[in-house]
């Protein structure tokens, strides 16, 4: 790798992420204009700040928002000492790609942000050709980012094939259990063999804490020690989530989690569907409390035997 050693490489301090740099999705769970998906990202900030407010930890509290619909909340975000992560992918697309191409260095300078993230489909055992103009893009995204000493925040996600699927008989519970944790692997060894090296993995979750385990352990391989992984939410249910956060949590390698839709969905639908009538101090304080109880799960689920 150019620009850094491994050992200058990783991020492990404790970091609970507040995800809502959503985009297309969270253009159709609003509805409206500009102001209003706006509005509903300043909403779910400030469900954030009191979250804080009422004890979350802030030296570990973070956001994950975009520039297009909440520069206000990450300039704010910056300002109030918190950490600030921000994507740089394009929304909505199959294959990942640079929302502002070319200019993307001088957009992470223009925010600044703690860690600059990327959303990327890969599967191992899909088009090869694919894979190959996705890990060229983010080589080029990792060694910037690391030449100009800043965080990678790497979110994979593992979509099934459809000869994958046929494996498991259709069933996508069975694929999430039975076969994603091993092509996650596959996935991750082939991003770092093509020189993509991210300081966090934003890692879909879970289950089976031994799986967990591996996929920490092959993070941190070779002189990687201090590269972490993170729990996302995929928008499940609490008690999904919690099942998620409970199998990593102690574990060598997981810092915290970034979760979203499943903190802040409620909330938003409740603002979407009535902007000016909707309770506000309720919806903050549901965003406020669901964060905080992640916390509490992720904090309170044993150590490691």
């Amino acid at each position: 790798m150019t620009g850094i050693g491994l050992n200058e490489l990783g991020y492990d301090d404790k970091l609970y992420i507040l995800a809502f740099d959503h985009r297309g999705s969270f253009e159709k769970m609003v509805g409206g204009g500009e102001e209003k998906v706006a509005g509903a990202k300043r909403l779910i900030w400030e469900g954030f700040e009191r979250a804080v407010e009422e004890g979350a930890p802030k030296a570990y509290a973070g956001i994950l928002v975009d520039a297009q619909y909440g520069p206000d909340v990450a300039r704010d975000a910056k300002a109030g000492g918190y950490k600030l992560a921000m994507p740089v992918e394009k929304s909505g697309q199959t294959e990942f790609d640079f929302e502002y191409g070319d200019a993307f260095g001088e957009k992470i300078e223009e925010f600044d942000p703690d860690f600059s993230k990327v959303l990327v489909r890969y599967n191992p055992e899909g088009e090869a050709e694919l894979n190959e103009r996705q890990a060229a893009k983010l080589l080029q995204l990792s060694e910037w980012l690391h030449e100009h000493h800043r965080k990678f925040l790497f979110e994979l996600l593992v979509p099934a094939e459809p000869s994958q699927l046929e494996r498991v008989g259709g069933s996508g519970d069975r694929y999430d259990t039975e076969l994603r944790p091993q092509l996650m692997l596959e996935a991750i060894l082939q991003l770092q063999n093509a020189g993509v090296e991210p300081d966090i993995w934003k890692i879909e979750g879970i289950e089976d804490r031994e799986a967990c385990a591996e996929i920490a352990q092959l993070t941190r391989r070779e002189g990687r020690d201090r590269v972490s992984c993170v729990v996302l939410g995929r928008g499940a249910s609490d008690q999904k989530v919690d099942e998620w956060l409970r199998a990593a949590a102690g574990l060598d390698g997981y810092i915290g989690f970034a979760i979203g839709r499943s903190i802040f969905g409620e909330a938003v639908k409740s603002f979407a569907a009535d902007p000016d009538g909707f309770d506000r101090d309720a919806a903050v304080a549901s965003i406020a409390g669901k964060y905080r109880r992640f916390i509490d799960v992720y904090e309170g689920a044993p150590a490691p035997a």
